[in-house]
């Protein structure tokens, strides 16, 4: 079953400043900041929704397309997916454009402050969702706000079901854009501080939200995760083998989920999947820089659940 998955395409610089900002930044002197930290570390990941969802997708030999738009400076970019084997014919590039850019510096108590670029992702919109092309699955994952509310019309019109993600993208929207984003949705996914936004946006509780869809998935970080379905399911963190990175861990559960629902298992199975996912992703640096096997990852799953993947 092939799952197009829409979303961001993004260069994730990371800098680390060994001291704290707290430490440089003067409370009365806020209104007139003017500072500057020294990095020594710096990272630049390939990054961004669609990117990150597939990659691990794809390390769960899964069926997917990404679709996004990129900048003029995306060559290196689409190398690296070649290299692993991920179709980009729906990555289309804005010549005009940078591609999606975030910088990030990290403080030794991990406070961060990020500046972000869309650039070309505010172009999403411009590429329409196929219905030529064998797509079972879709996913709205954060874009470009109007890439994302025609995507989900395009999804609904072709009858195809989706998995939205409004993730960071979640403030571009009001309560009546979520409504229509849910009505819509087959199945929502959030984190607990994102579920929180949507349900003072929408006025519904978590389990309203779950019953307008077939799943309101809903990841707590260290304490798991509850999928609000037919019945509630919780749902096990793993420990992870290091704690390294969380950039990232959301979108590799949410390739967990897509996994998972693309075959036909119970809601149970998806997310110790999508939680184990998470797990393996935040003791690698960076989003796409983590690796197994096939038959690694159901060692792994054995291990931290007593039991087989069905």
């Amino acid at each position: 079953m092939t799952a197009l998955i829409c979303g961001s395409f993004a260069y994730d610089t990371i800098m680390v400043f060994d001291g704290r900002f707290r430490d440089h930044i003067l409370p009365d002197r806020v209104h007139m900041l003017n500072v500057a930290f020294l990095v020594p570390e710096l990272r630049r990941n390939y990054g961004g929704t669609a990117g990150n969802i597939m990659y691990n997708l794809k390390l769960l030999e899964g069926d997917g397309l990404p679709m996004g738009t990129v900048g003029a400076d995306f060559t290196n970019y689409r190398e690296w997916m070649r290299k692993h084997n991920i179709n980009d014919k729906y990555v289309l590039t804005i010549e005009s454009e940078y591609t999606a850019q975030a910088y990030i510096t990290t403080d030794k108590e991990d406070n961060q402050i990020t500046a972000f670029h869309p650039g070309a992702m505010n172009h999403a919109h411009v590429q329409k969702v196929p219905t030529d092309d064998g797509i079972k699955l879709g996913v709205i994952a954060p874009d470009g706000r109007d890439g994302m509310i025609e995507h989900a019309e395009q999804f609904s019109q072709a009858g195809i079901p989706f998995l939205f993600d409004p993730g960071q993208g979640l403030p571009m929207f009001d309560g009546d854009d979520l409504m229509k984003f849910i009505e819509k949705a087959t199945w929502v996914a959030v984190n607990d501080y994102e579920a929180g936004m949507l349900e003072e946006k929408t006025g519904l509780s978590r389990e309203q939200i779950g019953a307008k869809v077939e799943a309101l998935i809903v990841t707590k970080g260290g304490e798991g995760s509850v999928i609000y379905a037919d019945e509630t399911v919780e749902v096990e963190a793993v420990k992870p083998e290091a704690v390294n990175d969380p950039t990232g861990c959301g979108d590799a559960y949410r390739a967990g989920l897509i996994y998972g629902l693309s075959q036909g298992m119970d809601w149970k199975t998806i997310g110790r999947i999508a939680s184990l996912m998470g797990s393996i992703k935040v003791a690698s640096n960076g989003p796409q820089n983590h690796k197994f096997t096939q038959s690694q990852f159901r060692e792994k799953f054995r291990a931290a659940f007593g039991q087989d993947i069905l």
